[in-house]
């Protein structure tokens, strides 16, 4: 069970049934819906999504600032605003906005200032890109959370989500091309045992399937 579950009453209602000539009522069905999220390396935040039911595609990107069609060696000089992202596309008859911010706050470091592990800068801080309003009382509710729970301030921005310039196709499932160079990058950066410092046998997040 989500522990965030006290907050599933902020979720949108029942969709209301179509009505069609035969009397008969079918549910409406839902659109795909979109999520953004910044955690640092996006190399890194990719695999906690891929694998969950329900989560339809993942897009590595930069977003936050306001640049246009920024590149990866602009986005490293640190000075572009934006952040390295991931557009994280999903159904959510199969999984929740909620389930998806709980994958992202244990795949973070939430306290580490304009900086994720072993990567420092402004494009490597943690963000939550709201859609619309539910997505923001939810991301806001949760970080409110967080900081009852560890009774710090959290880093991690909220901010209303902006243009999204996909990152090259060298970087889009670069865990899945380039399996041996993303874990040795994973494992020198300190990212797994970092989040279990944070969030004990939480870190990483659950698997919903």
């Amino acid at each position: 069970m989500s522990r965030f579950a006290h907050l599933r009453p902020l979720t949108l209602g029942v969709l209301v049934a179509a009505s069609f000539t035969n009397a008969s009522l079918q549910a409406q069905e839902q659109p795909n819906a979109v999520a953004t999220f910044a955690g640092g390396c996006f190399w890194c935040m990719e695999p906690p999504y891929d694998r969950q039911a329900g989560v339809i595609s993942t897009l590595s990107g930069y977003t936050g600032g306001e640049r246009e069609n920024p590149t990866y060696q602009e986005i490293g000089r640190g000075d572009t605003g934006h952040a390295q992202s991931v557009e994280v596309t999903y159904n959510p008859e199969e999984i929740s906005y909620e389930q998806l911010l709980e994958i992202f706050w244990y795949n973070v470091d939430p306290f580490a200032v304009d900086k994720q592990f072993c990567d420092v800068g402004s494009q490597y801080r943690s963000a939550i890109f709201y859609h619309d309003d539910e997505q923001r009382e939810l991301a806001e509710a949760t970080k409110a959370e967080i900081e009852q729970r560890f009774d710090r301030e959290v880093a991690t921005q909220i901010m209303p989500a902006s243009e999204f310039w996909e990152a090259e196709e060298y970087h889009q499932a670069y865990y899945q091309k380039n399996p041996l160079r993303y874990r040795f990058y994973r494992h020198n950066c300190g990212r797994d045992n970092r989040l279990e410092e944070v969030w004990g046998e939480d870190a990483g997040g659950p698997t919903y399937n």
